[in-house]
Order: C-alpha cells, then structure tokens, then sequence
C-alpha cells in the first residue's frame, strides 16, 4: 500500500454484544447513533453520543427495538420528526418503523421486494440517493445453506420497487461524491467497489467500472461511506480494518485497525468515525471477545450527510 496514513483502535467504545452489527447512522436531530442488529432482529439507539459522557465509550446502554423480523438499514424521512417514525430496510422491502412506541415494534410495508413474497431473500444494506428515493439490496436469507447470486439492487420509491441489478450475491454499501455525479456501489463476495457515473438531475447511473479491487487480503468489503474530500471509507468483513480509498483513483490513502475482524460498517459523527462489528467466532481470543462492538476514532475529516428518503 506505500506509506498511507494509519489509525489504531484498542478499546470498543460501547459493547453491545452485536451478532451482525451493522447500518449505523447519526440521527443529528436527537444527537443518536442507531443502528441494527440483523440476526437478533433489533434496532439499537445510543443517546447524546457527542456529550462529554460519551467521547470515550458509550455514557448508557443502548435503548432496543425489538422487531419479528431482521431490521438490515435504517434511514430518516425527510419532514418526518425521526422521534416519530424512520424507515426501515426489512426482510420483505421497505417499510416505516413507528418510534413513538418503541416497545411495540410495529412497522408498516411500504413497498415489497417481490409479490409474492420470496421467502428465500432478505433484504441488505441501503441508502437514500440524492433524490430521495432509496437503494436497497437483496440476497439470501439465513440458514438456506451458501449465500447464492439470487439477489439484486433495487431502486424503491414510495410506492414502487424496480429492479436495477439482478444476479447479485451480497449488495453492499453505497454513497456518492460530494458533487452527487459519482455512486459508489460495493459487492462483498467479488471483493470489489463499483463507481458508476450518476446524474444528479435524473438519478440515472452509467458506466459501471471497478474503482477498487480488494486483493491485499482475505476480507471481504462491506458498507461504506464518504467522506466530504469525496473519499471512500469501506470496512472490511474478515480483516478488522477500514480503509480511506481516493475517490478519484482507487488508491489506498488510510487505514483503521480494530481489535476484531469483522468491521462491518461506518458512520461519521463531526470528524469521528463509528465502526459496527459483527461476532467472531472463529477468530483469536481478543477478537472473539470484541465481536459486535462498536468502535470510535478520530479521524480528522466530516463525513458526507446521508440523504433522507422523501415520502
């Protein structure tokens, strides 16, 4: 990789025991970082995250939502008080979650993957485009043995779901330029980025090439997100690291270690970056230990605003 700039993390700033720890996301408006549990079907809040209390490890446990089925990505919705109502990547499609009451866990459909219902696909990672609509991925769902190109990336609206890319195995993260002309689109088993040329007017994408291809190492890219110099941060599944890839070249610029393998995705809070984890438990004692923490560091640069979905 050359000389890049490097930050190491020891210690995990909250310890919610995640099994797959993934889709966190910075509710500015109550000053939250949420995020989701996929395999304990759980939404997870930590509060006044940017107090004093909480600048080195999380100041409370994490308030929990708990669903009847696997939450994979939250977004806010634009003119929706995020105290009220979010949406809700689920197994089945999108879907709004009521907030308000919490403990009842009751969600509505908005619009489905498929009709019927494929019972086989899950939904995955997702995020709002700079227009409002929503891209989110779909892939097989736990426990029907190997994960098959079964999946795909659809474009949702609030009242339709078109497909834009089928034959996927596991749609991953996705983020854009600071000038919006330039989506970033990751898919874990190929180890490989895409960036596709992005009209902001229409929202139509062209162009798909590889940006980075991972080839350093056995880990597998996961979610991402970018930051407003229009680079890259990717976790990787598998190699407990994030790394800071050049927007414009591929080229590897930072590199965040963790004490844990599977980084699963990042979120940045001011110039702090939050990375999610899922269990290990395969790894060394340490790692087995750390899986499905959520670490924090410094990093020196803001973080792109995610979109807002637009009912």
């Amino acid at each position: 990789m050359g000389s890049i700039q490097e930050w190491t993390v020891s210690e995990p700033w909250a310890e919610p025991h995640c099994a797959l720890g993934e889709g966190p996301f910075y509710e500015a408006q109550t000053d939250s970082l949420r995020l989701v549990d996929i395999k304990k079907k759980q939404i997870l809040y930590y509060r006044d995250i940017s107090s004093a209390g909480s600048r080195d490890a999380a100041a409370a446990p994490p308030e929990v939502v708990q669903l009847d089925v696997c939450p994979t990505v939250t977004a806010d919705i634009e003119g929706v008080d995020p105290r009220e109502r979010i949406l809700v990547g689920l197994k089945y499609g999108l879907a709004t979650l009521d907030v308000k009451e919490k403990q009842s866990g009751r969600y509505e459909m908005l619009v489905p993957f498929h009709e019927p219902r494929n019972e086989r696909l899950r939904s995955n990672d997702g995020y709002a485009d700079p227009l409002g609509r929503f891209l989110l991925g779909s892939m097989t769902d736990f426990g029907l043995g190997p994960f098959q190109p079964e999946g795909s990336l659809f474009l949702f609206t609030k009242d339709s779901a078109q497909e834009l890319i089928p034959g996927l195995t596991i749609p991953n993260g996705i983020g854009w330029s600071p000038d919006h002309r330039t989506m970033y689109f990751t898919h874990s088993p190929t180890r490989e980025v895409f960036a596709f040329d992005y009209d902001p007017a229409s929202g139509a994408t062209s162009g798909r090439r590889v940006h980075y291809q991972h080839a350093s190492g056995p880990a597998e890219p996961d979610g991402l997100r970018v930051d407003v110099e229009g680079h890259v941060w990717q976790a990787f599944y598998g190699e407990g690291m994030v790394l800071r890839i050049d927007g414009r070249s591929g080229a590897v610029l930072g590199r965040v270690t963790i004490p844990t393998r599977n980084a699963t995705c990042v979120q940045f809070v001011g110039e702090d970056l939050f990375v999610t984890t899922a269990a290990d438990e395969d790894g060394t004692e340490e790692s087995k230990r750390l899986g499905g923490a959520i670490f924090k560091v410094h990093v020196g640069v803001r973080g792109m605003d995610l979109f807002k979905f637009r009912m």
